[in-house]
């Protein structure tokens, strides 16, 4: 790093820490006398604790949606941007959705997201075993964003090695209708329609309701994909200072699968696939109704209730690339084929009571929260007896699967000194499996079981406000992770349909950090220190099939730094490090046909050092423009670290404008992704058995779109 900006850097953290009276004075006159130079203050609503940003003892980030269109709206990796320690990868694979870890947790996954807490205006996306999605976050009518990067497994239980907790907008003003669409590379279609309006009626709800279809061949062959995507929300704001919002979401895919490719089929042609791949005609189609309600209610100044509760449905079937003479094999009668098709039924709910000042200058909280799911999941052979391949064949799997929790939670906030403060919280976490065999054909034996998970959760975070603008603070939380069905479905080294041996992981996770907002902008400084028993790591990947297993100790530690400023008018820029070594803390001996892991071997899927600097210049009306670059570390692709995908910069840049004329509000904008058309490694299939570790990202990509809405 330049010696001047560290320099700058130091100067800033030294104003923020009021190394002397006049320095606090003069930098918080310069922020009420320039407001620019400082965000407005918004309460977070990630920790559950009714704080604003600079008060919350937690490394959390909040993006709020552009105003005007920087992206085509489809994917979270466009949005999602220079947030340290997240690493959001495009696959470019709309079969597997994107590959999205923190601080490490939920590197392992080879298409969905797990270990990570998902929410959309309070609704659960990811289901009680923590497997998630990011597909049925809706871009077009998205408010904002908050990322909190680390655990805080008090809050949210199973699984939450950190949380994205998406807000959709409330209907405002007059009703209008807005249309929109975005092409580019790659024959990519996007066509949007927004309805909404607002109210002032209390028998009457603000509305906003979006729609939206978007297709595209794919970069790499085989890789076409279509996808609808419906969402709706309803807000009531009552006399009494309830407020009432119903949430209803639809997402529909229908997408190729390319798979991976190995290191020499990459070098030779990044846009292939793999033989197999397309002999079986890899593919999946999801299909998924999702409806919640979240009412929150003041009883008087000290007290106040919060319910939500929701239900859906998942129906997904996905086509392999599993060659048939595999599961014509007569030594594994326990092959459940080369189609997955299952049916989810999932519902939950959660209750709590926050009282206020019931003791001096305290806060609590106290809830329960309730999940479950009921999932039918069959397995077919991808093949018949007349040698057509791609299509369901017998049956070789069928089970009936089903989870509930009921997680009780209790957190306290206490300022026992003016600028001091003390949160603390536990939660019971405790997930119920079940699983009932209905394939008992021949060899292939009951392989029914049931288990259950649980663990006791403490979090404990000691904040200080050493001035106004600055907060140092130091926590504790215990973290859990349990194995989701998809990774007990398959024993590591053979057996039977589906095993229950997989222990659930533990983490100690520590953290110390500094965030400051002032004159010099806003930084946000975070190290971590975290030791897992158990971790659940992946044992091999064949032919789009996943084995799991666990690892007896790994350690994450790191660094996160950021910082952002309003530098003239409307010209800012946005920049982060991140610093993050993940290893094996301890051999991992051999199991069955899955190798060694040496001690401090690194965990695949995880880049050492990522780093981001964005510049925008964004004015109310008439044209703007930004540039960002990228830089991602290598990354190893497996657990004996043979192989790795290498490191590799980026750059993106666009440009629009905005125009609005009394009722009517015209937006049109150019993007240019990977401007230097950089070949590289998008992400990396962790332990693929057939050394097809590589998803190619793409290449130097257009994108350009127009919005248009007029009110009534």
């Amino acid at each position: 790093m330049p010696l001047i900006k560290l320099n700058f850097l130091y100067g800033c953290v030294a104003v923020s820490m009021g190394l002397n009276s006049s320095l606090v004075w003069a930098a918080k006159v310069d922020i009420e006398t320039q407001p620019i130079q400082q965000l407005i203050p918004i309460k977070v609503e990630a920790t559950r604790t009714n704080t604003t940003y600079m008060e919350t003892p937690a490394s959390i980030f909040r993006i709020e949606s552009p105003k005007a269109d920087q992206f085509a709206q489809v994917n979270l990796t466009e949005l999602v941007k220079g947030i340290p320690s997240v690493q959001l990868r495009n696959r470019e694979n709309y079969a597997q959705d994107l590959q999205l870890s923190m601080r490490g947790f939920g590197a392992r996954s080879t298409f969905g997201v797990r270990g990570i807490r998902l929410y959309t205006d309070g609704i659960p996306a990811t289901m009680p075993d923590g497997q998630g999605q990011t597909s049925n976050i809706d871009l077009s009518s998205l408010d904002h964003l908050e990322i909190l990067t680390g655990p805080f497994s008090s809050l949210y239980g199973n699984s939450s090695g950190g949380a994205i907790l998406a807000t959709t907008k409330e209907g405002q003003g007059k009703d209008s209708i807005e249309m929109s669409y975005a092409g580019g590379s790659h024959h990519k279609n996007r066509a949007g329609l927004i309805l909404q309006g607002g109210t002032d009626k209390q028998n009457e709800p603000s509305y906003i309701i979006s729609s939206s279809y978007f297709d595209t061949d794919g970069f790499r062959d085989h890789s076409g994909a279509n996808k609808t995507l419906n969402n709706a929300k309803l807000t009531w704001n009552l006399d009494d200072g309830s407020k009432i919002n119903w949430v209803t979401n639809y997402v529909n895919i229908d997408a190729a699968d390319p798979g991976g490719l190995t290191r020499a089929e990459w070098e030779n042609n990044p846009k292939q696939v793999a033989k197999n791949v397309m002999d079986y005609n890899a593919r999946k189609k999801i299909d998924q109704t999702q409806t919640g309600v979240t009412w929150s209610k003041p009883i008087n100044d000290q007290n106040e209730l919060y319910a939500m509760a929701y239900v859906g449905q998942r129906q997904v079937i996905q086509y392999q690339s599993i060659p048939d003479m595999v599961q014509k094999n007569p030594n594994t009668p326990y092959q459940a084929g080369g189609v997955i098709d299952f049916k989810r039924d999932y519902y939950g709910t959660d209750f709590r009571w926050t009282g206020k000042d019931l003791l001096p200058k305290t806060q609590f909280t106290a809830g329960v929260s309730i999940d479950a799911m009921n999932e039918d999941r069959q397995g077919f052979q991808n093949f018949n007896d007349q040698g057509d391949k791609g299509i369901v064949g017998a049956l070789r799997r069928d089970e009936r699967n089903t989870l509930w929790n009921v997680d009780p939670y209790l957190q306290a906030s206490w300022s026992f000194l003016p600028k001091m403060r003390l949160d603390t919280g536990v939660r019971y976490s405790n997930v119920h499996y079940k699983s009932k065999d209905r394939y008992i054909v021949g060899l292939n034996g009951d392989n029914s079981g049931k288990t259950t998970y649980e663990e006791i959760l403490p979090s404990v975070a000691l904040s200080w406000q050493i001035v106004p603008l600055t907060l140092v603070y130091a926590s504790y939380t215990k973290g859990f992770e349990t194995p989701t069905f998809t990774e007990m479905a398959y024993p590591a080294q053979g057996g039977g349909a589906s095993t229950l041996d997989l222990k659930p992981s533990k983490s100690d996770n520590y953290e110390v950090g500094l965030k400051s907002s002032n004159r010099c902008g806003d930084f946000n400084l975070a190290t971590f220190y975290i030791d897992t028993q158990d971790d659940i790591v992946a044992a091999e990947n064949m032919g789009g099939r996943a084995t799991y297993r666990n690892a007896n100790k790994t350690l994450r530690k790191g660094a996160e730094l950021s910082w952002n400023k309003k530098l003239w008018k409307d010209l800012s820029i946005n920049t982060s490090y991140a610093y993050l070594d993940a290893k094996f803390d301890t051999k991992v001996p051999k199991l069955g046909n899955v190798a060694e892991i040496p001690a401090n071997n690194l965990i695949p899927g995880i880049a050492k050092n990522q780093a981001f600097i964005g510049v925008t210049w964004q004015p109310e009306l008439g044209f703007y423009a930004g540039v960002d670059t990228h830089y991602m570390d290598k990354v190893y692709v497996n657990d004996i670290n043979s192989d790795s995908a290498a490191s590799y910069t980026i750059a993106s840049v666009y440009t629009g404008y905005v125009r609005k004329y009394v009722d009517w509000s015209v937006n049109g904008f150019v993007r240019i992704d990977n401007l230097f058309d950089k070949n590289y490694i998008g992400s990396v299939i962790v332990n693929e058995g057939n050394s097809r570790f590589f998803e190619p990202a793409d290449g130097r990509n257009l994108s350009v779109g127009m919005r248009v809405s007029k009110q009534f």
